[in-house]
C-alpha cells in the first residue's frame, strides 16, 4: 500500500507571489501545445490541411485558453453546482477556490476555434482536426496537478498499488488522477499523433479525439470516487460519465460524416 506524498501545493515563491502546481499545469498544458504546433506546422501538409501559418499560432492559443478557462469555469456551474450558484452568483468568478470541468472547457474551446476560425476565414473542421492532436499533454498535466494537489482521488480498492489519501481518510484508494494522467493524457496523445500523421478525411481527427477521450474518461470513472455533493447519478454512472456519452456519440456522428465525405 502507498501513501500519497502530501505535496506542498505551493510549487515555488517569488518574493510574495506563490506559484502553486497546478497553475504551472496551466502553462505546461498552453506551451506543449505552442511548441506541438509549431512543430507540426514545419510540415507543409499540415500547414496546407489546416490552412494555418506559424504567426496563427499564438492567437490559436490566446483564444484557446480563454474558452479553456471560461468554459470550464461555466462547465462547472452548469453541469455540477448549478443551484449552489444560482444562490450564490458572485462565487461564480471565484476561480480561485476550484471548480473546473473538461466537458465545460472542451466547450468553450470548441467555440473558442470556431470564432477564431472565422475571424482568420479559416475552415472551422480543419483547425479543429489540427488542434485536437496537441491536446491530450496539458490534459496529462492537468491530471498530474490534481494528484499532486491530491485531489479527485480514487474510490476504495484492495489493488496493491492502492494509495492512502490523508488528507480524505486513512482508506487504500485508486490513484485514479494517475489512470487518467495515463489513459486521456498520454495514451489519447500516442493515439492521435499516430492517427493524425498521415492525411485524413476533415473531421476524422476531431471525432477520434471525442471518441477516444469519451472511452478513456468513462472507464477511468470507474476508478474514481464520485463528487460528493453528486454522488452516483442514474444507473450509477457519475456526472462525468453522463457527460461522456453525447461527447461519444459526437465523436462517432462526426467520425462516420468525414468517412462518407472522404468516399
Amino acid at each position: 500500500m502507498l501513501i500519497h506524498p502530501q505535496f506542498d501545493p505551493i510549487a515555488f515563491s517569488v518574493g510574495p507571489i506563490a506559484v502553486r502546481w497546478y497553475g504551472l499545469m496551466y502553462l505546461i498544458a498552453f506551451a506543449a501545445f505552442f511548441v506541438l504546433g509549431r512543430q507540426r506546422l514545419t510540415r507543409p501538409a499540415f500547414a496546407s490541411a489546416s490552412g494555418l501559418e506559424q504567426r496563427d499560432l499564438e492567437d490559436l492559443l490566446f483564444w484557446g485558453a480563454i474558452g479553456v478557462v471560461l468554459g470550464g469555469r461555466l462547465g462547472y456551474v452548469m453541469f455540477y453546482k448549478p443551484g449552489y450558484y444560482v444562490a450564490h452568483p458572485l462565487e461564480i468568478l471565484a476561480v480561485w477556490q476550484g471548480g473546473m470541468s473538461f466537458h465545460g472547457g472542451l466547450i468553450g474551446v470548441i467555440v473558442a476555434t470556431w470564432l477564431f476560425s472565422r475571424r482568420r476565414g479559416r475552415g472551422f473542421l480543419p483547425v479543429m482536426d489540427f488542434v485536437a492532436p496537441l491536446v491530450p499533454i496539458g490534459l496529462a498535466a492537468g491530471r498530474l496537478g490534481n494528484f499532486i494537489n491530491g485531489e479527485l482521488w480514487g474510490r476504495p480498492t484492495s489493488v496493491p498499488w492502492a494509495m492512502v489519501f490523508p488528507q480524505v481518510d486513512a482508506v487504500a484508494r485508486h490513484p485514479s488522477q494517475l489512470y487518467q494522467f495515463a489513459g486521456e493524457g498520454l495514451a489519447l496523445f500516442a493515439l492521435l499523433w499516430w492517427y493524425s500523421a498521415k492525411p485524413r478525411a476533415v473531421g476524422a481527427v476531431s471525432g477520434m479525439f471525442l471518441i477516444g477521450y469519451a472511452v478513456l474518461r468513462f472507464v477511468a470513472e470507474f476508478a474514481r470516487e464520485p463528487d460528493s455533493f453528486l454522488g452516483l447519478q442514474a444507473l450509477g454512472f457519475t456526472m462525468g460519465q453522463w457527460l461522456c456519452l453525447p461527447m461519444f456519440a459526437a465523436g462517432i456522428a462526426l467520425f462516420a460524416w468525414a468517412q462518407r465525405g472522404r468516399g
